[in-house]
């Protein structure tokens, strides 16, 4: 039952880290050479979508992560573990202090109501997710760590 708690935590975290490399790397450059009212409607479009369920994604992850971490107190890897619900942890509130503010209000832009720094806001909504994206990243590789 151990084993497959691991192997089902590396799937969840790892599909979750593999779309938000791809929405950071692959479909906001996509996005970004639409013209600007497209790029804009795209990501809002995107941050309405994602936005429902990268939360339960987040969550799920660092549960399952702090669930391994508890029953693997005593075995091999615990403290690589435990360095990765960390790391989740610290994901989950740069999400909500961060990413989701900004998120709630760009999801809701059109062509006609966007505010005037609204590429601004994006830009930044970006660079905030490229940190994220790191440390998921960093996350990912300490659970993976711990299955050797």
């Amino acid at each position: 039952m151990f084993d497959a708690l691991k192997v089902v935590t590396i799937v969840v975290v790892g599909v979750m880290v593999g779309v938000e490399v791809s929405v950071a790397f692959v479909v906001n450059r996509i996005l970004g050479a639409l013209p600007e009212d497209s790029y804009q409607l795209g990501r809002a479009h995107g941050g309405r979508m994602l936005g429902a369920l990268m939360p339960v994604w987040y969550f799920t992850s660092l549960a399952l992560s702090a669930v391994w971490a508890v029953a693997g107190w005593h075995r091999p890897g615990a403290g690589l573990v435990v360095t990765a619900a960390a790391l989740l942890i610290a994901s989950v509130l740069m999400s909500v202090l961060l990413l989701v503010p900004i998120n709630n209000r760009s999801k809701t832009w059109t062509p006609e109501n966007r505010p005037a720094d609204w590429r601004e806001q994006s830009d930044r909504w970006d660079r905030l997710h490229y940190a994220r994206v790191a440390v998921i990243v960093a996350a990912f590789t300490l659970l993976a760590a711990a299955l050797a």
